[in-house]
């Protein structure tokens, strides 16, 4: 049996509260920006999408973005730990979001 890869949301909210995008992670596709960010972090084997990176690009309006939500369950449906890696910070901080928010 295949092992399953953990399933990690990031969702991106104004300053109302209003979703402005939402990102998963992915483990067959990527972007360039998530391969420049990776490279930049010196990890270039994980340029794999990731879904903060995913929610950035997705996002048609970063002027507004305020916050950052990322979260990730078991299969049983316990939150485990989405603390957004040295990547994901970077990206988080250059789109100019404020605030990080994770299980």
């Amino acid at each position: 049996m295949a092992r399953k890869r953990p399933a990690i949301k990031a969702v991106i909210y104004d300053r109302k509260g209003r979703v402005l995008s939402i990102g998963y992670n992915s483990y067959v596709k990527t972007h360039p920006m998530q391969a420049r960010l990776a490279i930049a972090a010196g990890e270039p084997d994980r340029a794999f999408l990731h879904a903060e990176v995913h929610a950035i690009v997705r996002c048609r309006d970063l002027q507004k973005a305020h916050k950052i939500f990322v979260s990730r369950w078991d299969s049983q449906g316990r939150p485990k730990l989405a603390k957004p890696c040295t990547i994901c910070q970077s990206a988080i901080k250059a789109a100019g979001i404020k605030h990080i928010f994770h299980t």
